[in-house]
C-alpha cells in the first residue's frame, strides 16, 4: 500500500473514532457533560467542579445556599475536626461525616441553646436510655435540665420491635440529638437540610412534621385543621422566610408555623434554639407538670401571641386549654389506678408489652391523651375531642372490661408470649 493511501485510511480511521467517541459522549448524562463557568464553581472551586458532574443536585442546593453567598466553601464544613473520622479524597482530607461539633465553631450560641432543649441529648436518649452520654461534657446542660429524662433507660417498646425498626423508624427522628464520634451531640441538618441549611426550611411546618406527626404525636395534623394553617397555606405566597430571625416581623409573616411560636424572632421577639423556651407545661407526659421557670415560659408565649391576639383571647384561650388537660389527666390518673392494681396484685407482670392491656393502656395516654392535650393547646378541635377525649373514654371502657376478665381468670389476658394450643388439643 503506497503511503497517499496509508495516509488516507489513517485519516478515515481517525474521523470514525472521533464521530464514535463524540457520539458516545453525547449519551452521557448532562450532568456529567456540562462544565461550569468559573462564576459557578466560586463557591468551592474544585469540589463543586467534580461533584456538579457526579453528585449534581447537592451543588445546586449549596449555590443557592447562603453560605455560598457570604464565601462559605465545602472545606469549611468538611474540614476534620480533632476527634473526627477523617476520609482521604481526592488529595483533600475531609470529615467523613459532618456533625453538629462543625456547625458549632460558627454557631456557638444556637448550639449552646440546642444542648439546653429537649431537641439534645434528650431526644436520643428517648430511645436508647441516657447512660450513652455518661462523661460528654455537652451533654451536662442536658442533665441539669431534663433530669428525669436523661436518667431513663433503653426503650421498652423499642426494644420489643426489634433494631431494624428502631434504626428505620425511632432513631431517623431522635438522632437529632445523637451523640457524635467527636462528643458534639446533634444533627443539625434535621432542621437545615444539606446542602442549603435555609432558615425557611427550618420554618417550613413540613420540617418539623417529619417527626411531629401520626398517632403519638400528631402536632402537623393539628396545626393543618387550626386556623393557623388553614391562612397560612392560604397566604404562603405573599410570605418571605427568608427574613433573619432578627428581623422577622408579621409583615412577612402574619400566620405561624411551628417555628414562629416556638423558636422564632418576631417583632420583638428573641430567637432561640430551645423549642422549650416558650413552653410552660409537660403535656407529652402521663399527668401534667409544669416545666422549670413555668412562669416566666408562659410569659414568653402569650407574648408571642400576642403579636397577632388580643390579652383578652389569649387568656381566654389559655383557660380553655388548661381546663380541657386537666380533665385528660383527670381520665388517665382513673385508668392508672386499673393499672397500679393489677401490677401490685401480681396480675401482671413488670416486663411491659407482653400483655395485651398494657398495649390498650398505652395508647390511651401516649397517643390519645397527648393528641387531646396538643389539640386543645394547638388549636384543634378535631384532634382534641375526636381524636382525643373520644378515644380515651372508649379505651378507659374496654381496659375496665379486660380488667375485670384478667381477675375472673387470675392472670393476664392473655400474655402474648403465650402460643396457641393445635386445633386438636382438647386439653382445658
Amino acid at each position: 500500500m503506497g503511503g497517499s493511501k496509508i495516509l488516507a485510511f489513517a485519516a478515515v480511521l481517525t474521523a470514525v473514532i472521533l464521530v464514535g467517541v463524540n457520539f458516545v459522549y453525547q449519551k452521557r448524562p448532562a450532568v456529567q457533560t456540562s462544565r461550569l463557568s468559573p462564576e459557578e464553581v466560586s463557591g468551592s472551586g474544585r469540589c463543586i467542579e467534580c461533584h456538579a458532574r457526579e453528585t449534581g443536585a447537592i451543588t445546586v442546593q449549596f449555590e443557592d445556599s447562603k453560605h455560598a453567598k457570604v464565601g462559605v466553601t465545602c472545606l469549611d464544613c468538611h474540614k476534620p475536626l480533632p476527634k473526627q473520622d477523617k476520609l482521604e479524597h481526592h488529595g483533600f482530607e475531609v470529615v467523613h461525616e459532618v456533625t453538629a461539633g462543625n456547625c458549632q465553631g460558627c454557631h456557638s450560641t444556637q448550639y449552646k441553646e440546642m444542648m439546653r432543649s429537649r431537641h439534645g441529648a434528650p431526644a436520643f436518649a428517648a430511645v436508647m436510655g441516657g447512660e450513652v452520654f455518661k462523661g460528654l461534657r455537652d451533654a451536662e446542660p442536658a442533665f441539669q435540665f431534663h433530669k428525669a429524662a436523661m436518667n431513663r433507660g433503653p426503650n421498652k417498646l423499642a426494644i420489643l420491635e426489634g433494631t431494624g425498626t428502631r434504626d428505620t423508624g425511632c432513631i431517623s427522628c431522635h438522632s437529632i440529638g445523637q451523640p457524635n464520634k467527636d462528643e458534639s451531640i446533634g444533627d443539625c441538618s434535621a432542621c437545615h437540610p444539606r446542602h442549603e441549611f435555609s432558615i425557611e426550611s427550618a420554618r417550613s411546618p413540613m420540617t418539623c412534621g417529619r417527626c411531629h406527626m401520626g398517632p403519638d404525636h400528631a402536632q402537623l395534623e393539628i396545626w393543618e385543621e387550626s386556623t393557623h394553617g388553614i391562612v397560612h397555606r392560604l397566604r404562603e405566597d405573599k410570605y418571605d422566610l427568608s427574613v433573619p430571625s432578627n428581623e422577622l416581623t408579621t409583615k412577612q409573616q402574619d400566620a405561624p408555623t411551628c417555628a414562629t411560636c416556638h423558636m422564632s424572632g418576631l417583632n420583638d421577639m428573641a430567637a432561640t434554639h430551645d423549642v422549650g423556651e416558650r413552653l410552660s407545661l409537660y403535656l407529652f407526659a402521663k399527668q401534667t407538670t409544669e416545666r422549670d421557670g413555668a412562669a416566666m415560659k408562659r410569659i414568653q408565649m402569650q407574648k408571642t401571641c400576642g403579636q397577632c391576639h388580643s390579652s383578652t383571647h389569649v387568656e381566654r384561650f389559655y383557660e380553655r386549654a388548661g381546663r380541657m388537660v386537666k380533665q385528660t389527666d383527670e381520665k388517665i390518673a382513673r385508668t392508672q389506678k386499673i393499672m397500679d392494681a393489677l401490677y401490685a396484685d401480681g396480675l401482671l407482670t413488670q416486663t411491659g408489652f407482653d400483655e395485651e392491656i398494657e398495649f390498650v393502656w398505652f395508647d390511651l395516654w401516649h397517643h390519645y391523651g397527648r393528641t387531646a392535650k396538643h389539640g386543645a393547646f394547638m388549636n384543634g378541635a378535631d384532634y382534641a375531642q375526636w381524636h382525643g377525649a373520644y378515644p380515651i373514654a372508649q379505651s378507659e371502657a374496654k381496659i375496665r372490661k379486660m380488667a375485670g376478665e384478667i381477675r375472673e381468670r387470675g392472670g393476664s389476658y392473655p400474655r402474648l408470649e403465650e402460643k396457641k394450643k393445635p386445633a386438636n388439643d382438647r386439653s382445658q
